[in-house]
């Protein structure tokens, strides 16, 4: 198993190329606290970016926060999924404002829900996701993806690369730099096996859509900035692609 320790054109008179789809990992946003160093470089990053013409959607992720108070539900005797699920939304909620508010006038005026909400917004920032229990960050990614054209996704975790098991623990853990769709989803958990808080490279679920829809998710650390940076500018970056 895998190891994870957790937009495109809308219509010709708004991109006249795609954007970017960016799936943020909440860990990068609040590992424990709220990584205010991180969130400063990462709006500049993207800032730099829309001057220079680009638009992105960005989905965010509840990380550490959200297993915590998951877990601390379980340990209360929670038990349905669903009312798990909706424990995460409220962590993912909290995050995406937090990350909308930080783009001021650039961003969207509000974090987008539903998909076909994302073929008006008219800024070059939009945070989307966080409508229901069983959509993942990566899920939500992938549909903004499907909903306006989009062919590929960025996906920004704490992991320069997907091994085949956790590095931290396996010295003999293989990287993987580029993968298909198959080889990918061979090494990680069946969709239906998705529960909330699961750590994996990319959910399972996203990932199974994504094969369906042949988009290419690049997977990588989020942490190295000037490597994102590298990506979007076209240059030799460091991470891995699976399409």
């Amino acid at each position: 198993m895998l190891f994870h320790t957790s937009y495109f054109i809308l219509h010709t008179s708004y991109f006249m190329t795609f954007p970017t789809i960016i799936s943020l990992g909440g860990s990068l946003v609040a590992p424990d606290g709220i990584d205010l160093a991180f969130i400063r470089t990462f709006r500049e990053l993207v800032l730099g970016e829309v001057k220079a013409g680009k638009r992105f959607i960005i989905t965010v992720g509840g990380g550490k926060v959200c297993r915590r108070y998951q877990a601390a539900a379980s340990e209360l005797g929670v038990v349905h999924q669903e009312a798990l699920d909706w424990i995460g939304i409220r962590v993912l909620s909290l995050n995406a404002e937090l990350i909308r508010a930080i783009f001021g006038e650039s961003a969207h005026q509000k974090v987008i829900i539903e998909p076909p909400e994302l073929r008006t917004a008219s800024k070059p920032v939009v945070i989307f996701g966080a409508k229901a229990p069983g959509h993942s960050t990566d899920f939500d990614a992938v549909e903004a993806a499907r909903e306006t054209g989009a062919r590929k996704v960025v996906n920004l975790s704490n992991i320069d690369f997907v091994y085949d098991k956790d590095p931290r623990k396996f010295p003999d853990a293989k990287k993987t730099e580029r993968a298909t769709w198959k080889e990918f989803r061979a090494i990680i958990p069946p969709p239906e096996k998705w529960s909330p808080g699961l750590n994996s490279p990319f959910d399972p679920i996203a990932a199974k859509r994504a094969e369906e829809l042949s988009l290419e998710v690049v997977i990588m650390n989020g942490n190295n900035l000037k490597n994102l940076e590298d990506y979007l500018e076209g240059k030799a970056f460091k991470g891995t692609v699976i399409k």
